[in-house]
């Protein structure tokens, strides 16, 4: 039976240290015109409704900067995928900066309370830190902090203020009360720019991340599967796709923080299908396509369309 896709656009930005990827969605849709595909006529969507006008507000919490707007994004984001899981749909989430997953993460957990979540994340980054780690303050580094629960106290190396903390506590129970997912149950794909304290979780948690290079030596269908296998007992999976994944100089740098020496949109494509082929993911996510900082017109975008068509084709074959 065919799933019934439901796409949702979060066109939310205001979690990143860079203006612009909240127009990511409109260039996907610009790309899938210009390839004169009706891909977004396709499937029914909805809109998260959302307050990127918080980005011209004072930061009050310098180390979660809009931490309250952010934190009402991920609520407003968990319950839409929540709603669509518990009505039997496959929820494709395009969202602009990568604090978005904790809203995700959370809605899966909220439609599967008693089940256990893992979590593939192909990035370029961790994204493991909290308000207390982080060098930065932009709390798309932090979505998997919040969805673990664990502040990594340790290599605390920020002065947080209690309204921040207040606010950081609210956002680690979106969706239902503690944690969503054991570190355990995540595993890398891509990671090559962490923190210490990022570095820290994951030799302390014994998190994989399956580098570029090892991929390409061991063969990615063997990542892949064993990659299944370290999350044999998680009941559903979820995969987010940050588009920062892939080579910058050989895609583009059309998004918030590229880095080099990444994978390319083919090997991102077998990576994700192989994943589906468990017939456990119940929810994937495409986040930071910026197409303000994109040197190559509008590639990035038309890169993550081409990757968006085939993983959806795949969706509705299984």
């Amino acid at each position: 039976m065919m799933k019934e896709i439901k796409i949702i656009k979060n066109r939310s930005d205001i979690g990143a240290g860079t203006r612009g990827s909240d127009m990511g969605i409109d260039a996907i849709e610009i790309a899938a015109i210009n390839k004169k595909s009706n891909y977004f006529d396709s499937f029914e969507f909805e809109d998260v409704i959302t307050e990127n006008e918080s980005i011209y507000n004072k930061v009050n919490n310098s180390f979660a900067k809009r931490i309250d707007s952010v934190f009402n994004q991920c609520k407003r984001l968990s319950n839409h995928v929540k709603v669509n899981l518990q009505e039997g749909k496959f929820p494709v989430v395009i969202s602009g900066d990568h604090s978005s997953a904790l809203g995700t993460i959370s809605g899966v957990k909220a439609a599967y309370p008693t089940q256990k979540v893992g979590v593939v994340w192909i990035d370029a980054h961790g994204d493991l830190h909290t308000p207390y780690t982080s060098p930065s303050g932009n709390i798309h580094g932090m979505p998997l902090g919040a969805a673990i629960g664990d502040d990594n106290l340790d290599y605390q190396i920020n002065d947080v203020s209690r309204e921040t903390i207040e606010l950081w506590d609210r956002m680690k129970n979106i969706g239902i009360l503690g944690q969503k997912v054991l570190p355990e149950n995540i595993v890398f794909f891509g990671v090559r720019d962490t923190e210490e304290p990022e570095d820290k979780q994951m030799e302390k948690y014994g998190i994989k991340n399956y580098m570029v290079d090892e991929v390409r030596y061991r063969g990615l269908d063997v990542c892949v599967n064993e990659a299944l296998e370290k999350l044999t007992d998680c009941d559903v999976i979820y995969v987010s796709f940050d588009v920062d994944a892939m080579d910058c100089d050989m895609i583009s740098y059309g998004t918030g923080t590229p880095v080099p020496k990444g994978f390319d949109q083919f090997e991102i494509i077998k990576i994700i299908n192989g994943l589906l082929d468990s017939k456990k993911v119940a929810c994937v996510e495409f986040v930071e396509v910026n197409p303000l900082l994109d040197l190559k017109g509008n590639k990035m975008a038309e890169t993550a369309f081409e990757v968006l068509e085939e993983v959806t084709k795949k969706i509705q074959s299984i």
